[in-house]
């Protein structure tokens, strides 16, 4: 059977032509369908939902298809969506929540740490058997998940300053009290009742607010991926989902041979490390060290990224993606995060280019450098409409060779 995937993604809202962020995304809503397109704790933010697949050229052609409708939504009304862990001229403070009992109770408990969740996420699931499963593996994969992150890293500006991450929205969403790496569980029923504890001593309001970077889902048989910035490129987000369904088959794979062989455990439960293995890449990206999870000492980003993937040819392989995957990794690493392509802008130009940039790479195009040109003679809103009906716009092709 077919380990299947699925994609949340955040965008912010902005206006055109200052670049901020602006709390319309109820009118953006109200031309897009409920299924696909969703609230978040902001009205800044709109979260899309994609299908389920077994394919990753599939899964492309499903984000791709969904930022075009988002986006032309957007542009109808003179607006424009980015998708990035922080918008670079993001406001102090958000004060236009989403209306709703569970949004008004996260203001009201959370306060400065809900008011400045400026800030979007993409999470991956993957097909797992079994909740049992779902807890077991996550230790196996808890250690590579800071790789991931790495790739993903897209919000170095917040409030108009260069912070010196390259995922400062990191930094923002483990002050959350439920956020960063997950603990190590026996079973379902243990990590339940850790859960059930939160909710016990009013830490969190129900399941839903558990923000670890993997979890289970309570309503689903996937395991959740939750730690990466929303990325530019739909090709990043594709990438990520092919290296965390290989490891979640990986792990699944290695747990059923200790099963069956009467193996120790694989994780000894020493997690402490990866707190500082995810600051680090929140820190450097792709353009400086990680933590190598097989050794636990500093290493490039582009050796550990090649390590995981020989790691997990055999899961890539099994599930037709090796071609694929190494193909993207290796644009990725030549190409450098998102964060290195959003500072190099703002140094060659301005910040209002790198949001010319952010808007121009979510809706698929490759802005050329220095001709962002979205503050041009032309307001945005008299360009044509995108045809949300028609084929997906042109990007960077998936086809294996």
């Amino acid at each position: 059977m077919s380990v299947r995937i699925g994609v949340e993604e955040e965008f912010h809202v902005l206006e055109v032509e200052s670049g901020l962020l602006v709390p319309r995304a109820d009118p953006i809503l109200r031309r897009l369908p409920r299924r696909t397109f969703t609230t978040e704790l902001h009205r800044s933010t709109v979260e899309s939902n994609s299908e389920v697949h077994a394919s990753l050229d599939d899964l492309h052609t499903d984000l791709v298809t969904t930022r075009r409708r988002l986006d032309a939504a957007a542009a109808s009304l003179g607006l424009a969506v980015v998708a990035a862990g922080t918008a670079p001229l993001a406001p102090a403070v958000a004060p236009h929540p989403t209306e709703g009992a569970r949004y008004r109770h996260m203001v009201e408990d959370y306060r400065t740490v809900a008011d400045e969740q400026l800030i979007c996420g993409a999470q991956v699931h993957v097909d797992v058997p079994d909740r049992d499963t779902a807890v077991r593996i996550m230790c196996a994969i808890s250690p590579w998940v800071p790789v991931l992150l790495a790739l993903s890293a897209s919000s170095p500006f917040w409030q108009g300053t260069d912070t010196g991450y390259a995922s400062w929205r990191t930094l923002l969403w483990q002050r959350w009290p439920t956020a960063g790496p997950v603990g190590c569980f026996a079973s379902a029923d243990e990590y339940d009742a850790m859960v059930s504890d939160l909710v016990r001593t009013g830490t969190i309001s129900d399941a839903g607010m558990i923000y670890y970077d993997l979890r289970p889902s309570d309503h689903l048989k996937t395991l959740e991926l939750r730690v990466c910035d929303s990325c530019p490129r739909a090709e990043t987000v594709v990438l990520v989902a092919g290296l965390f369904r290989a490891l979640v088959t990986d792990a699944r794979d290695r747990l059923d041979h200790r099963r069956a062989h009467g193996g120790a455990p694989e994780c000894d439960g020493r997690h402490e490390w990866l707190r500082g293995a995810s600051w680090r890449a929140a820190r450097a990206g792709l353009e400086g060290n990680l933590v190598d999870p097989e050794t636990h000492r500093e290493a490039p980003a582009a050796q550990v990224v090649r390590t995981l993937l020989a790691r997990l040819r055999p899961a890539l392989e099994a599930h037709g993606d090796l071609e694929t995957v190494r193909a993207l990794a290796e644009a990725a690493l030549a190409d450098g995060s998102a964060a290195r392509r959003i500072r190099r802008t703002a140094q060659d130009e301005d910040l209002l280019a790198c949001v010319d940039m952010l808007i121009a790479e979510t809706r698929g195009e490759r802005a050329p450098r220095g001709t962002a040109g979205m503050r041009s003679d032309t307001p945005r809103e008299n360009l044509p409409a995108a045809d949300v009906t028609g084929p997906a716009p042109s990007v960077r092709p998936l086809t294996r060779r």
